[in-house]
């Protein structure tokens, strides 16, 4: 296995003259704010009854924490509320491509290349519904949060910019990087109020948990009923743009099983849910009055063996995998729903991902458990099995595991590998914390574990993926400075980049490479016998990846001297891989060309083992009009704002 850097265990003339000055100083101002109105917070209490005209959209949960670029937040209902509520620089189109959102933004281009950027400008009447100006210090706060908090949500881009200007009296944004970055057109999603996140009690981490202290979208939150397990959202009065079509938008936690009755009968015009093959196959049963069709959710859930403590000593790390048997954990999460078609058998690249290929090695210990392999590396590493447990010096092989609480799919994959691993004879502690959030921002944050909280061994966990592959890539396996240096590790360059940043020759998710779809593609249009890979099955459902003819066997050398530390919840860096990382982050290599350096390593390193891509149901009653399924992640709620109710 490589050797990898790991983590560790562990804010009246007088009257006159002062008059006179504030008249000055406004007609000095280009555009001055206007006054901030205080915008009423949704109260927990009881939903206002149904309506004909509403429309009642089933979804799985509406469990508190609705912040967008957090991890621990990651759910359905949480894209939704971000993509009604929230204003972003760019959506996805139906095609998947990367759009400007003219409902927000006037422009957004590349301005300069020498440094690298790039000019947004906001439209002069877009505000917040308390009456302040959507601006500059929304960009700036959430830059800043993004590169200082733990466990956000695609970070990898941010860490790249070196300054924000502020021009035209805050409706215009200047983003200078420190490198070129073909996936700039992923940032700034779902922007926040800064003038009142900044002075929410615990800021960042705390201000979305139960609401939103104002809105930019649509709609606007009138109605959390946690008891009832109801969120309703009505049109935004205050919404500079088109309004909503629909008067009222109602969330509602669903029962399962009575799902299709509920639709059926008119209950709910709408799904978007996770389904096991019992619930799907009544939904398909129900009549042409219900479509039913998938959305998948934008990550993939991954089990990861972090190298850390116990589990930073690669044959142990690499014997622990040995045991787990992927397709039982497969099994076990997908329920027989259709998450189970989605196998996710590469790292970066999703199964929804046009340009996907499994790049799982044939005879890889993710294939199938290899119980004789692991039982060789355990007795190497100094283990034996004494009454059933694996032994060393007398003290048994444990390790902590913990999942994101009992959510769904990850509880189930939680409790088949601790199956697994007690029968192979480890001992398994439960780790996981009563909040999400203590996992993600605590116990899987990178950098020192000083306050003595648990270190956690293997976590089961959601990996985001998001338009821009190379920026899922830095932000899920990336390595940080561990001092002020170049960009994501690269100290001392000059960051003016290599690559090609001609805006002509960027795709429109900002990848600058193109690849064929299903195939390998190397940005250059070559096929997969150029690529050195001619001759392996790369389809997962033949169960073998392809093969790592080019995996380079060098290794680390000392971490000591490499200046780097882990900058992702999997505790991982890799020095050497981090320089492949990087030049496909800023463009100066193709991703697809990076990827074939980059896959094998991860395989070799066995600190991730990609599962499968949840998927959501997604089922449409014929008196509903407008609803499209768009691209994860923003799904059917994309085009919420044109929803009405017709007749059936």
């Amino acid at each position: 296995m490589r050797a990898i850097i790991g983590g560790r265990a562990g804010r009246k003339p007088v009257v006159l003259v002062f008059a006179l000055v504030a008249v000055l100083m406004t007609a000095c101002t280009n555009m001055p704010p206007p006054p901030v109105v205080s915008s009423p917070v949704a109260e927990t209490s009881q939903a206002a009854p149904g309506d004909s005209s509403d429309i009642a959209v089933a979804v799985d949960s509406i469990g508190g924490g609705y912040n967008p670029h957090i991890l621990a937040d990651q759910s359905t209902t949480t894209q939704a509320l971000a993509t009604m509520l929230l204003p972003s620089v760019f959506r996805k189109g139906d095609d998947g491509s990367r759009v400007l959102d003219e409902r927000l933004m006037r422009s957004a281009e590349v301005t300069a290349h020498d440094p690298f950027t790039v000019s947004y400008r906001i439209r002069p009447d877009a505000s917040w519904s308390d009456g302040a100006p959507i601006a500059v210090e929304d960009f700036v706060y959430l830059h800043e949060a993004m590169t200082s908090q733990p466990g956000v949500v695609g970070d990898a881009g941010y860490r790249l910019i070196s300054e924000i200007r502020p021009a035209d009296g805050g409706k215009r944004v200047d983003v200078e990087f420190s490198e070129p970055y073909p996936g700039w057109r992923t940032l700034f999603d779902h922007l926040l109020p800064q003038h009142l996140m900044k002075d929410v009690p615990g800021g960042w981490q705390n201000a979305l948990t139960g609401s939103f202290p104002a809105y930019g979208g649509p709609f606007a939150i009138t109605t959390i009923d946690s008891a009832r397990g109801e969120i309703v959202l009505e049109r935004n009065e205050r919404y500079w743009e088109a309004p909503a079509a629909v008067d009222r938008v109602v969330l509602r936690r669903t029962d399962p099983s009575a799902l299709a009755g509920a639709l059926g009968s008119g209950t709910d015009q709408l799904a978007v849910v996770g389904t096991d093959e019992t619930v799907r196959q009544r939904l398909d049963e129900l009549d042409a009055d219900v479509s039913v069709s998938e959305v998948p959710r934008p990550y993939v859930v991954s089990t990861l063996l972090r190298p850390v403590a116990t589990l930073a000593d690669g044959q142990v790390r690499e014997a622990v995998e040995a045991l787990i048997d992927r397709d039982a954990l497969i099994e076990a999460g997908a329920d027989g729903g259709p998450s189970g078609y989605e196998r996710a058998g590469a790292h970066v690249r999703p199964p929804s991902d046009e340009a996907y290929r499994a790049t799982l090695p044939a005879g890889a210990s993710p294939h199938h458990p290899q119980p004789r392999k692991a039982r060789r590396l355990l007795q190497e590493a100094g283990y034996e099995r004494v009454a059933g447990t694996w032994t060393r010096d007398g003290q048994p092989l444990s390790l902590a595991l913990a999942a994101p609480g009992q959510r769904q799919p990850f509880a189930a994959v939680a409790e088949e590998l601790t199956r697994q691993l007690v029968e192979a004879g480890i001992e398994v502690r439960d780790a996981t914390p009563q909040s999400s959030r203590e996992l993600y921002n605590r116990l899987l944050a990178p950098g020192e574990n000083a306050d003595g909280a648990l270190q956690v061994d293997i976590a089961v966990v959601g990996r985001p993926v998001s338009g821009d592959p190379a920026s899922s890539l830095a932000s899920s396996y990336g390595c940080a400075p561990l001092a002020t240096g170049g960009a994501d590790g690269r100290e001392g360059e000059d960051g003016s980049g290599e690559g090609n940043t001609d805006e002509s020759s960027e795709s429109a998710d900002g990848r600058t490479a193109e690849s064929t779809p299903g195939g390998a593609g190397d940005g250059s249009g070559s096929d997969e016998s150029e690529s050195g890979e001619s001759g392996t099955q790369t389809g997962e459902a033949a169960d073998s990846g392809a093969g790592s003819n080019e995996t380079e066997s060098a290794q680390s050398g000392d971490s000591d001297d490499a200046g780097m530390r882990p900058a992702n919840p999997a505790g991982y860096c890799d020095p050497e891989l981090q320089s492949v990382i990087v030049d496909a982050l800023t463009g100066s290599k193709p991703l697809d060309e990076a990827l074939r350096t980059v896959e094998p390593a991860l395989w070799d390193a066995g600190v991730t083992i990609p599962l499968f891509q949840p998927t959501d149901t997604v089922a449409v009653t014929s008196d509903v009009e407008g609803v499209r399924t768009a691209p994860m992640p923003a799904g059917p709620f994309a085009s919420a704002v044109e929803w009405s109710r017709g007749e059936k």
